[in-house]
């Protein structure tokens, strides 16, 4: 009896085993293994040297580090466990990582792969929309696309919200074109759709809902059913959404302000302000009331401020060319000639529907970000991914099954021709990169597109083997700036995928590249290259700049922490942040930049020993202007280090009564300095004193506590009054 208890258990694992290669009964042999393969080479490339990024955004991971210490500060996304003041986002981004840390302690690993997975499953999502559908094969096309996108690779390595929104969005679709294939047990599949987008409202705010008016047309169009049961069916989803959405906000709003931490991005302490304003409609007409740069609105002349040129050929610009564009051409190609395949079908046809959501879902989000006039970075484009990449997929397949047609084939031999000629133009860009490959690229892609024109139609083998030398020449371009992604370390507020040099992705030249100035920064963000203090900077001009009472920063810069680096330097901090190789350089700043305000300060062995020392008796071991200074001696020390005035060091919070009674209180050690030593508070926080008040925080520290150098770094003893 005891043999048999234990052999008769090995079959039915045996052949679970078997079932989940093999896959689908109705499935060829191969499609099982080619898809677990495309999840198994995604994994490793996002892995791939995964650690060079340190701590990648010192901002969100310091965050993280608060959400694995206070269950407080994870609810409400605090920037440190001490609840001061929260990022400036909702927190549903940071709760994977926080988790990952809560679970495995704080590391660069521990914080960063939970993005890859985000990247991995949506690869997974991606493909199994396309695939149920479509085919196999288109789905592993759009999988491939997805994955070898160099904003994607850049993004699903990165701790910014943008990887959750991506997967997010992805599920949101895929729901939606569920529920559009069923008329009995479609709402459940609208209420996912829903739950989705109510989420990824609570990872980026309003950005999540970009694409609620295309699926929600696409959904009461063609759904089947009456129209009746079709409405119903979408204000259930709407429903889903607010509650998903709306449960965390209530709270939020209702929450005594006295016991929570002030709401991080906003004026008023009020996380609707920051949702309607600064991360609202702030972004469309570029009135961001408490953003360093912002308030400006568009400035008219197609300039989107201090962030670039605006219109339609945004997407393609220097700047963001090379981060997103690579078969954008093939997938505005491809969804028209989907939509004219599919035009005669029935209402409900779900192949058309699905050319319609994904299609609705990148124009609207194309639009949108080619013309909004506030705070605009290249990574943001991650966002277009996977529709983009559904559209090459789903088009290929489609225009492939009808290729005898001489029509058909000849939008194909179209396609790769336009997207190689594209390649061959972005690579042009970074001329001194790889130089062989953009005409690799252009012949391979011209044999390609004329076997597709001519022996597509009549050989099936040989239409194959163009089909399978187009999509190997329309890849080529994105996975060599993927490559290079994966093979550099990315930190700070500012980062783009591709190679260290050349103008692509305003990597190059001065200013940073791209009409308009290119450059471009997250959580709060500033136009690039220096600019004036007084709460402000000036739009790039790719001469560097100056902050008030803070010295010159043409491209040499002073780092918070109180150490000088060179431009371009590419050396790394204790904490992780003090460079991309070539990053600083190609800014126009060098190592701190903006007196620390995107990149962090580099934390010596003494002020770390200083911190640490008596620490638990502090509710802050210190304080300092700007979230990145704050985030790093935070992230060295594993202490709650308070952000004044939040990431831009703008935010009324905490006024200068507040903090002298935290100090009459004994709760801050504390006052770090921005500067090496002889820089008080007043030299590079002066500069970026906001409403509320922290210019005088600086002061008033600077008249009433006498100066300290730890090491490099600049202190002031907050319990020695002089």
């Amino acid at each position: 009896m005891t043999t048999l208890s234990t052999a008769v258990p090995a079959a039915p694992r045996t052949g679970r085993l078997a079932r989940f290669w093999r896959g689908r009964a109705e499935d060829a042999p191969w499609v099982r293994p080619a898809f677990l393969g495309l999840l198994v080479v995604t994994t490793a490339l996002y892995l791939w040297n995964l650690s060079a990024s340190g701590y990648a955004n010192s901002f969100y991971s310091a965050a993280v580090q608060a959400g694995g210490e206070s269950w407080k500060a994870f609810f409400f996304g605090s920037l440190d466990a001490s609840n001061a003041i929260t990022v400036d986002k909702p927190p549903a981004a940071l709760w994977p990582m926080a988790l990952s840390v809560r679970l495995f302690g704080l590391g660069s690993w521990q914080i960063l792969v939970p993005e890859v997975l985000m990247g991995v499953g949506t690869v997974a999502v991606l493909y199994a929309a396309v695939r149920r559908r479509f085919s196999a094969g288109a789905g592993l096309i759009a999988g491939a696309v997805l994955a070898l996108t160099p904003v994607a690779a850049l993004m699903f390595r990165f701790n910014n919200p943008d990887a959750l929104l991506a997967l997010l969005m992805t599920v949101a679709v895929f729901c939606v074109l569920r529920a559009l294939e069923l008329d009995e047990g479609a709402a459940r599949w609208m209420v996912w759709a829903g739950v989705a987008l109510g989420f990824a409202f609570l990872t980026k705010t309003l950005q999540a809902f970009l694409i609620l008016p295309a699926l929600a047309l696409v959904y009461v169009v063609c759904a089947p059913g009456g129209t009746g049961r079709r409405l119903g069916r979408l204000a259930l989803g709407g429903l889903a959404m607010l509650v998903s959405a709306g449960w965390w906000v209530a709270l939020v709003e209702l929450w005594p302000a006295s016991s929570r931490p002030y709401v991080g991005g906003s004026q008023n302490n009020s996380f609707l302000e920051l949702t309607f304003g600064y991360n609202g409609l702030g972004r469309i007409n570029g009135n961001e009331v408490g953003s360093v740069g912002g308030g400006g609105g568009g400035r008219g002349g197609g300039q989107g401020g201090g962030w670039g040129e605006t219109g339609i050929g945004r997407m393609v610009n220097d700047s963001i060319g090379g981060q997103i564009s690579w078969l954008l051409p093939a997938a505005l190609i491809l969804l028209v000639a989907g939509l004219v395949v599919t035009w005669r079908a029935s209402r409900t046809d779900t192949a058309r529907s699905a050319f319609l959501a994904w299609g609705g879902s990148l124009l609207v989000t194309l639009v949108v970000f080619s013309f909004m006039a506030g705070i605009f970075h290249e990574y943001y484009t991650v966002a277009l991914a996977p529709y983009l990449a559904a559209l090459v997929g789903m088009g290929a397949a489609v225009l492939w099954e009808e290729r005898t047609r001489l029509l058909a084939s000849a939008t194909l031999a179209v396609t790769v021709a336009v997207t190689v000629w594209w390649s061959w133009t972005l690579l042009g860009r970074t001329p001194d990169w790889l130089p062989w490959l953009r005409w690799a690229v252009l012949v391979t892609g011209a044999v390609a597109a004329l076997g597709l024109l001519l022996a597509g139609r009549v050989d099936r083998r040989l239409g194959l083997a163009a089909a399978g030398l187009g999509l190997a020449a329309s890849l080529a371009g994105p996975f060599a700036y993927t490559w290079a992604t994966l093979n550099s370390g990315h930190q700070g507020s500012i980062v783009t995928a591709g190679p260290s040099g050349g103008a692509m992705g305003g990597r190059g030249g001065p200013g940073g590249g791209g009409p308009g100035g290119g450059r471009m920064f997250d959580g709060g963000g500033m136009p690039p290259n220096g600019g004036q203090g007084q709460g402000r900077m000036q739009p790039p001009t790719g001469q560097g700049g100056q902050m008030t009472g803070g010295g010159q920063m043409p491209g040499g810069g002073q780092m918070p922490g109180g150490q000088m680096q060179p431009p371009g330097n590419g050396q790394t901090g204790q904490t992780g942040q003090t460079g991309q190789t070539g990053e600083r350089g190609r800014m126009g700043m060098g190592g701190g930049g903006m007196g620390g305000l995107l990149n962090g300060a580099s934390v010596g062995t003494e002020a770390k020993a200083a911190l640490l020392k008596d620490a638990d008796s502090y509710t802050w071991v210190a304080a300092t202007v700007g979230a990145q200074n704050a985030a790093s001696y935070q992230l060295a020390t594993e202490k709650p280090v308070m952000a004044i005035g939040g990431f831009n060091g703008s935010d009324p919070s905490p006024t200068l009564a507040q903090f002298q009674q935290y100090v009459a209180d004994g709760k801050i050690h504390y006052f770090i300095g921005s500067g090496t030593s002889g820089a008080g508070p007043g030299d590079g926080d002066a500069g970026r004193g906001g409403p509320g008040g922290n210019s005088e925080i600086s002061s008033w520290v600077a008249e009433n506590f006498a100066q300290v150098t730890v090491g490099t770094a600049t202190f002031y003893d907050l319990t020695a009054p002089r």
